[in-house]
């Protein structure tokens, strides 16, 4: 008699228990010699182990040993990524607990090498998706052979704009891994809720395109309506496999694509650009951090941002919408704050009765006021007398900033804040700064330094710590506190929140020695209150959707922070 498949018991569940070769062959389940002899019974690894047994602590010092062993950066990144594939837990817990050393090898500058080598290094290890033109009309089913479902941040690249290298194309791959592990490493996101994805829309590189050893696509970058078409089928894939609540960090991407992507994108869904939002945020915290150095709040600052590019408007807006904020029960507007910041080019202070005013690009137009003709940095600097210089350039700096200039600062301030913050190269040199200013210069840059050169000293026999314009003091939290509050949207007041709350963790120790950061190796706790203060602007204007909420969200972005120190297997 035939059984109607209908009437047949349905099994909710299905357990699939690994063993022996197949859990150390998992990274997410492998822990090496720290397998108990209990495990090694029941899990069937006798035999395929060495007996001796080592606790988590002493394989994190092997591995620490190994790697100060290596000749060169790039060596220990592959170390990294190495230890990344084969045990999870145990790079996460390397990482965290040595995050000043390593985030410089685990991210920037180190990642941008390993990016250039990529072709020749690639591994089939499934470390990323990759989508290129030619996938467009199935991106939904690329995304399905994803092996993680419960994915809540995504970091997009594609490959354009790898900060002083260009366009690395497809290679660019290796950024939002690293952004990724930082995600992990620094606020404690699960890794299997991580993608990290790389849009192959070609590359410019001729070079690249010429390599045999190239692993992308072989045609000059597409633009225009076809890419924009086939991220908006990505974006809307993600949200139909994801939810409606997945994190889109976008990252290495040129500025005008991302302006477009925002505007399309920021009122629908929680997206966000380390290199805009980001660096912003953290800059907005440094000048709120050094407020009892200067004695100035922030609306009582002139700003001065020196460079060519969009890179400047893009960290004056959100510096403008704070001081807006800050203003608005005086009646103050964006378009009033927007006028205590001054742009200065190659060519000298933007301004509406310069030459080339009518041919300005649109990015610099809020920021475009009726000025003094100056024809370069240090004659704006003498007629605008700003209390705050900020750097920054879309690639190499095209404004220096000289002795004259930092002796001017140092005269109108009593405690001027700069920040020269262009890559690779920054517009003026800590040492200098502090000489030429007397020691009076509140001072920041990207410079990444060691314990062994983190102090900088003058003629003068003063000794100052510079802080590090670091983004991982802001993307991380902004993540976590957007996943545990399960937000739809992150919109300008998330960052500022999160500024506010960076700032808040600078100590009076910080300030004397120099720094208007805390210090890197607290990245935990830094990260857990950035993400406090985004939750609870989340729940504050209406776009989370993790309800109801908690009554203490601390607590719950606590609680919902990943741990590498390794499990017990029963």
């Amino acid at each position: 008699m035939e059984v109607d498949p209908a009437e047949l018991p349905i099994t909710p569940w299905v357990r699939s228990v690994i063993s022996g070769c197949d859990v150390m062959r998992n990274p997410k389940y492998n822990k090496g010699l720290a397998f108990s002899e209990e495990e090694r019974g029941r899990l069937y690894l006798r035999g395929l182990l060495p007996p001796a047994v080592l606790s988590q602590e002493v394989q994190a010092e092997r591995c620490m040993i190994n790697i100060r062993s290596k000749s060169s950066d790039l060596e220990r990144h592959s170390y990294l990524t190495s230890l990344q594939e084969r045990n999870e837990s145990l790079f996460y817990y390397v990482l965290s607990n040595n995050i000043e050393e390593l985030l410089p090898i685990v991210h920037m500058p180190t990642v941008s090498e390993y990016c250039q080598t990529y072709g020749l290094m690639f591994k089939s290890l499934p470390r990323s998706l990759f989508i290129c033109m030619k996938d467009k009309g199935r991106v939904y089913s690329l995304l399905k052979n994803w092996p993680e479902r419960r994915i809540k941040a995504i970091c997009l690249t594609d490959g354009e704009r790898v900060g002083a290298l260009g366009d690395l194309g497809v290679q660019a791959v290796g950024v939002p891994v690293s952004k990724l592990a930082l995600y992990s490493a620094c606020a404690g996101i699960p890794p299997n809720m991580c993608l990290p994805v790389c849009i192959d829309a070609g590359t410019d590189n001729e070079e690249l395109l010429q390599s045999q050893f190239y692993v992308g696509s072989k045609h000059k970058r597409v633009r225009g309506d076809v890419y924009y078409e086939l991220l908006d089928e990505f974006i809307s894939a993600a949200k139909r496999r994801f939810g409606n609540t997945v994190l889109v960090h976008f990252e290495d991407m040129s500025y005008a694509n991302l302006s477009r992507l925002f505007n399309q994108y920021r009122g629908s869904l929680a997206c966000f650009s380390d290199d805009v939002q980001g660096t912003a945020a953290v800059v907005l915290a440094g000048i709120l951090a050094a407020q009892p150095l200067t004695g100035k709040s922030l609306a009582d600052h002139t700003i001065m941002i020196a460079g060519d590019g969009a890179a400047g408007t893009a960290l004056a807006e959100l510096l403008a919408e704070a001081i807006a904020r800050q203003n608005r029960r005086g009646g103050g507007t964006i378009v009033d704050a927007r006028r205590q910041f001054w742009l200065v080019d190659r060519h000298g202070l933007v301004t509406r009765g310069r030459a080339d005013a009518d041919s300005l690009p649109d990015h610099a137009l809020p920021y475009c006021h009726e000025g003094p003709p100056c024809a370069d940095l240090a004659a704006a600097v003498a007629a605008l007398r700003p209390s705050v210089l900020i750097g920054v350039s879309d690639g190499a700096p095209s404004v220096e900033f000289t002795r004259g200039i930092c002796e001017e600062l140092a005269r109108i301030n009593s405690r001027p804040i700069i920040m020269p913050l262009s890559l690779p190269e920054p517009e003026l040199r800590a040492e200098d700064a502090y000489e030429w200013t007397g020691g009076k210069a509140v001072f920041a840059d990207r410079v990444r330094r060691t314990s062994a050169s983190a102090q900088v000293s003058t003629s003068g026999g003063q000794s100052f710590t510079p802080g590090c314009v670091e983004t991982a003091y802001i993307f991380p939290g902004i993540g976590l506190g957007s996943i545990v509050s399960r937000a739809t949207r992150l919109r300008d007041e998330a960052f500022i929140a999160a500024a506010e709350a960076l700032a808040s963790l600078v100590t009076d120790e910080d300030r004397a020695r120099g720094s208007i950061y805390p210090p890197l190796r607290d990245i935990r706790t830094i990260s857990a209150k950035v993400a406090c203060a985004v939750a609870k602007k989340a729940y504050e204007s209406g776009v989370a959707t993790a309800l109801p909420r908690p009554h203490d969200v601390k607590a719950a972005v606590r609680a919902s922070m990943y741990r590498s120190t390794y499990r017990k297997y029963r």
